[in-house]
C-alpha cells in the first residue's frame, strides 16, 4: 500500500473527489472546494491510499496539541469488508500512537435507513482500540456519537473547541472571487 500526502495542488484530482462526494452524505460535506482550501489553511494531514495507482481510500486527520481528530476516512465502496480499512486504519493508529485520538461517526443508535451500516462501522472502531466518550451532537437531522482511543476523557466542551477552530480557519479563507 502506498500513501501519497494530499494538498491543495491536487484540488482537480477527481478520484478523489468522487470518492469523497460518494462516501459521505450532503450533510456531512464540506463543498470540494472549500474542503481543499482547508487543506490549505489548516494542519490537515490529508492522505490518499493507493495499490500502484489504483485509489483504495482516504484519510484526513486534524493534528492537535490535546488529541488528533480522525475527521474523514473513506475506502472506495467495492472494496469495503476486503480488509483495506482495517490496514489503513491501522497505519493511522500506528502514525499516531503517542496521541489520544478521536473521531465522529454516525451513532449507531439513531433510527434511518443505513443503521446496520452505521453498527458494523461502531463495531470495527470498538474492535481497534476506540471506546464511546457518551458525548455526542446532532447535525443537520444526523447524530453523531464521538469516540476516543488513548489517554484521557472527551467533554462537549472539547468538541465545541474543534468546531470553533474549524469556523476560524473557515471564515479566514478567502471567499470565491476574493484574493488570497
Amino acid at each position: 500500500m502506498i500513501e501519497k500526502r494530499i494538498t491543495s495542488a491536487q484540488t482537480g484530482d477527481q478520484q478523489l473527489r468522487r470518492l469523497y462526494e460518494t462516501a459521505f452524505p450532503v450533510e456531512e460535506q464540506i463543498p470540494w472546494q472549500d474542503l481543499m482550501g482547508l487543506v490549505e489553511a489548516m494542519p490537515l494531514d490529508f492522505t490518499a491510499y493507493y495499490d500502484h495507482e489504483a485509489l483504495l481510500g482516504f484519510t484526513i486527520v486534524y493534528p492537535r496539541k490535546t488529541f488528533n481528530w480522525f475527521w474523514y476516512f473513506a475506502v472506495l465502496d467495492e472494496l469495503r469488508g476486503k480488509g483495506i480499512g482495517q490496514q489503513i486504519l491501522s497505519r493511522l493508529i500506528d502514525k499516531y500512537k503517542s496521541s489520544t485520538n478521536i473521531l465522529d461517526m454516525e451513532s449507531p443508535e439513531q433510527v434511518c435507513d443505513n443503521t446496520e451500516q452505521r453498527r458494523r462501522r461502531h463495531a470495527f472502531y470498538l474492535r481497534n482500540g476506540f471506546r464511546d466518550t457518551g458525548v455526542g451532537r446532532s447535525f443537520g437531522g444526523i447524530d453523531y456519537t464521538i469516540m476516543i482511543m488513548g489517554e484521557g476523557t472527551f467533554t462537549m466542551r472539547d468538541y465545541d473547541l474543534i468546531i470553533d477552530e474549524l469556523r476560524s480557519f473557515w471564515k479566514a479563507m478567502p471567499q470565491e472571487g476574493e484574493e488570497a
